[in-house]
């Protein structure tokens, strides 16, 4: 029997290479090893106040976006969060025994609740809704990078307490490690992570970005005054595009470096921008194909909820049992 691997993408903003690198491009590559679980965080979304209309737009995006990167629904359940009632009904029972301190410590909620002059409940419980995304399916593994360790942990934290009051019930969830390269950094700002959510049109490539629009983002991204080609903590711009152009041709930092040393930024960045260009016109044009035909699209998401169903019903009957509900 394979491991479950679990994970999931907010459509709360335009995917980028950032996401497509760390992300997307590896949930097709672990298809065939795990028995992979794939949603749409719909839920998770809402948090960020999202306008209706765009969050159901970027909706089909996303679905689309993951059939577009080599998703299979004969090999991956693919579905939306707010599909499977269980994900939000899971969040209150772990909800009750989540200790207040511990959620107002996690670094998210920090850093975004300090831009904020009223915080919504939401936002303060959105690692519990995490946690409960990935236990109702017996997740073994979780493909994330480093910024969302703290989440992981705060999930087994959880696992843990409630097995300690309920008994064995969950699963301990680990981190996938992935092969995924660096983690992509902002065009205008390279010791900030690339975001979909990021206000300057500049600062992100988006994996539907045109040609054009692409080459001209990495032309315009921020780099030095230095002018030669080398990967070190003092030219963090430059550093980002050499992890960019490594994580996607798969050649080393060192090897690039001495590809282009003593040939100057432009023509580094001439040949990035075609790399990325020429690297994102699969997906792109897959995705073209596959968002025309919304009735596909309905079936397979529908299909998925079907499964996802089928699965956390089971899994949340065995947690209401275990708290002491009385069986409907």
């Amino acid at each position: 029997m394979k491991d479950r691997v679990f994970s999931g993408i907010q459509p709360s903003g335009n995917l980028t290479i950032g996401n497509y690198l760390g992300a997307l491009s590896n949930f097709s590559k672990q298809q065939d090893k795990y028995d992979c679980i794939y949603c749409v965080v719909d839920l998770h979304a809402i948090t960020s106040g999202i306008d209706p209309k765009t969050l159901h737009e970027r909706s089909f995006e996303i679905m689309a976006l993951y059939l577009a990167s080599g998703l299979d629904p004969n090999k991956s359940i693919i579905f939306y969060q707010s599909h499977v009632p269980a994900h939000a009904e899971l969040m209150w029972a772990l909800n009750v025994i989540t200790p207040l301190g511990q959620l107002q410590r996690m670094t998210q909620f920090k850093a975004k609740s300090a831009k904020k002059d009223e915080i919504q409940a939401g936002l303060l419980n959105y690692p519990i809704l995490m946690a409960g995304d990935i236990v109702l399916y017996d997740a073994k593994y979780v493909p994330v990078g480093d910024d969302q360790r703290q989440h992981i942990e705060f999930t087994r934290d959880l696992v843990e307490k409630f097995n300690g009051i309920y008994g064995e019930t969950f699963i301990m969830p680990e981190m996938l490690k992935t092969k995924s390269g660096a983690r992509i950094m902002s065009l205008q700002d390279p010791t900030s992570k690339m975001s979909k959510s990021d206000e300057d049109d500049k600062a992100s490539i988006f994996i539907l970005d045109e040609p054009k629009r692409i080459e001209k983002k990495i032309k315009s991204a921020v780099t030095d005054s230095l002018g030669n080609i080398d990967y070190n903590n003092e030219q963090l711009g430059l550093k980002n595009l050499i992890n960019i152009y490594s994580a996607i041709t798969l050649k080393s930092p060192e090897e690039i470096v001495s590809e282009y040393s003593g040939k100057g930024y432009g023509a580094f960045k001439g040949d990035l921008a075609q790399i990325v260009v020429e690297a994102l016109r699969p997906i792109q044009e897959n995705y073209k194909e596959i968002i025309s035909d919304k009735g596909e699209l309905e079936r397979i998401y529908k299909d998925g909820a079907d499964k996802a169903n089928e699965i956390a019903s089971k899994k949340l009957s065995e947690v209401y049992e275990k708290i002491g509900f009385v069986k409907k």
